[in-house]
C-alpha cells in the first residue's frame, strides 16, 4: 500500500484517548509561543499586511482573517520564537504546521474542540509518517520538513474537518504536493517561521479545493514524477500506526534554545553542585550539533541559545532557561558565566543520538560524576503538564497561562481562541 493510499485511509480512523490528550499539550504549548510570537516587533508589519479582509478565524494578537489567511499568519507566529515542539523521527516542528489549519477551519465551520483536537492528532501523525517517508535524504539537501511532510499532514488534517470523501482526499494530497515548499537556506531568517506558515495555509487551500472540485495527479505525493521522487524522497517503509502513535514520541522544548542543547540541560538539571567546586567539564553530544549549537564564546543573547558552554555555565550558576528573556545580550557578558564557561569542553561521539548528550563533571577534589540524558526518554502526561505549565507561566504569565491551560483542556474552542489577543 503506497503512503498516499495509507493516508487517505488514516484520515478517518478512531483517535485513541492518550493520542489526544498529547495533542492538547501541544496545542496548549503552540498557542503560547503563537501569543508571544505575536509580540514580536519584527513581525509587526508582516501581520499588517496580511489584514485584507475580516473573517471568522482569529489570529494572535486579536484580528479575525479568513480561513487560509489566518493559518498562514498563526503558522508563522507560532514558529517566530522556534520554542514550539519537535519530532526527531521526521526532523520538523509539526504543530506549527498542523494546528493553525485545523484550529483556523475549525473556527470557520464551528467545529466542536474535541473534533479539532481529533483532527490535529491526525494531521500530526500523517506530518511525522510523510517525514519519514520522505527520509534523511530529503532534509540533509535542503528541504525543511516542517513545512513540506507538514504541508501534507495539515491537508489531512483540513479534509478530515471539512469531512472530504476517499476521491476528494487524494485529490487535496496530490494538489499540495505541488504546494508544500520550503528550504533550510531561510534558517535563521524571518522565512524560516514563514514556512511552517505556508504549510498550514497549504493545508487549507488544497482540503478547501478539493471539496469544491478541484482534481489533481492521482497520486502526487507518491506517484511517478511526484512530490517523493522530484524532492529527494527515500521511499522509506511507514506502517499506520496501531496501538502505539508517532505524537505520544512528540519532543516538546522547555528551554528556550536550540533543541540540540536540551538533552544537556536536562541533565545538568540534576547535577546538584556548587559551581565554586567545579574543576572541568565535559560535553559529549552527537556530531550533528558540533556546527549547529556550539558557539564557544557567544557576543549576544541570541548566539547563546546556540552554545554549549555558556547555556551550561549559565544553568549550573542558576540561571533559568525557560524564559525567553534568559537569554539576553547581558547574560552573554556575564563574567561569572564566562568563568565557568572555560571550564567546558565540547567533543563529539558517534556512539550518541541526536537526543543524548553525556557530561563528565570533575570537582576540584577529583571526584568525577556523570550525568548523561536522552529527549526520548518517556515521560508521563502528568509529568510533561507540569513542565509545560511552568514553561507557559514563564512566557505569559501565571493568570494567562491558567486561563490558557482551562481552555486547552475544555471543550469550547472559542476559550481557545479568546487566549490569542496580544499581550501587553
Amino acid at each position: 500500500m503506497s503512503i498516499t493510499e495509507q493516508l487517505v485511509k488514516f484520515s478517518t480512523v478512531e483517535v485513541p484517548e492518550e493520542a489526544a490528550a498529547m495533542m492538547r499539550l501541544s496545542l496548549f504549548d503552540w498557542a503560547a509561543c503563537g501569543i508571544m510570537g505575536a509580540a514580536e516587533p519584527e513581525f509587526a508589519s508582516f501581520c499588517q499586511a496580511q489584514i485584507i479582509e475580516d473573517g471568522p478565524a482569529h489570529v494572535f494578537g486579536g484580528e479575525a482573517l479568513g480561513a487560509a489567511q489566518a493559518a498562514l499568519v498563526n503558522g508563522t507566529l507560532s514558529h517566530a520564537l522556534d520554542y514550539d515542539d519537535t519530532h526527531f523521527a521526521h526532523i520538523g516542528h509539526p504543530s506549527v504546521a498542523v494546528l493553525p489549519a485545523v484550529m483556523a477551519l475549525a473556527e470557520t465551520l464551528d467545529t466542536p474542540l474535541t473534533e479539532a483536537i481529533d483532527a490535529a492528532t491526525i494531521g500530526v501523525e500523517a506530518s511525522v509518517m510523510v517525514g519519514v517517508w520522505l527520509g534523511r535524504e530529503h532534509y540533509q539537501v535542503g528541504f525543511h520538513q516542517t513545512a513540506t511532510a507538514g504541508a501534507f499532514g495539515a491537508t489531512l488534517a483540513a479534509a478530515r474537518l471539512l469531512g472530504l470523501d476517499k476521491v476528494q482526499r487524494r485529490h487535496a494530497l496530490g494538489l499540495c504536493a505541488s504546494m508544500a515548499s520550503g528550504v533550510k537556506a531561510q534558517f535563521g531568517t524571518m522565512a524560516k517561521p514563514l514556512n511552517a506558515g505556508l504549510a498550514a495555509r497549504t493545508g487549507v487551500e488544497a482540503a478547501v479545493w478539493a471539496q469544491a472540485g478541484m482534481t489533481a495527479a492521482e497520486d502526487g505525493l507518491a506517484g511517478p514524477l511526484g512530490f517523493g521522487e522530484t524532492h529527494h524522497g527515500e521511499a522509506a517503509e511507514v506502517k499506520l500506526p496501531r496501538k502505539d502513535w508517532q505524537i505520544s514520541t512528540i519532543s516538546h522544548k522547555f528551554h528556550a534554545c536550540c533543541h540540540g542543547l536540551h538533552a544537556m540541560l536536562e541533565a545538568l538539571g540534576g547535577a546538584n553542585v556548587d559551581p565554586e567546586r567545579i574543576g572541568a567539564i565535559k560535553i559529549r553530544t552527537h556530531p550533528r550539533w558540533m556546527s549547529v549549537c556550539n558557539i564557544p564564546a557567544p557576543k549576544t543573547g541570541l548566539e547563546v541559545k546556540f552554545s554549549y558552554a555558556h547555556a551550561a555555565a549559565m544553568t549550573l550558576l542558576g540561571h533559568g532557561t525557560g524564559a525567553i528573556a534568559s537569554f539576553s545580550d547581558e547574560i552573554a557578558r556575564d563574567k561569572d558565566i564566562i568563568a565557568l564557561r572555560e571550564k567546558i569542553e565540547v567533543v563529539e561521539d558517534e556512539s550518541l543520538s541526536e537526543t543524548q548528550s553525556l557530561i563528565t563533571l570533575t570537582l576540584e577534589s577529583g571526584e568525577v560524576r556523570r550525568l548523561r540524558h536522552d529527549l526520548m526518554t518517556p515521560i508521563t502526561l502528568d509529568a510533561r503538564s507540569a513542565k509545560l505549565r511552568s514553561k507557559v507561566n514563564a512566557l505569559l504569565g501565571e493568570g494567562r497561562a491558567e486561563a490558557l491551560w482551562q481552555a486547552a483542556i475544555g471543550t469550547d474552542l472559542d476559550a481557545v481562541t479568546d487566549c490569542f489577543a496580544g499581550v501587553e
